[in-house]
């Protein structure tokens, strides 16, 4: 437990980064599910939910 707050002092923004992409990710997966998309697309909408989570923490981040 201490490692975990120890890193997410450290990486607020990694930690961030992490939790909302994990939401966003979920969220993907669920609606998606009936949708009948090729790994190939999944793979692709997985690569892209993740960098875009990465972004918005990072616009949020602006000071």
């Amino acid at each position: 437990m201490d490692l975990m707050r120890s890193f997410l002092q450290r990486h607020p923004r990694l930690a961030m980064w992490a939790a909302l992409a994990v939401g966003m990710v979920l969220i993907l997966l669920f609606t998606a599910k009936d949708v009948g998309l090729l790994p190939t697309q999944m793979a692709t909408l997985l690569v892209s939910t993740i960098v875009l989570a990465g972004l918005c923490v990072w616009i949020i981040h602006w000071e």
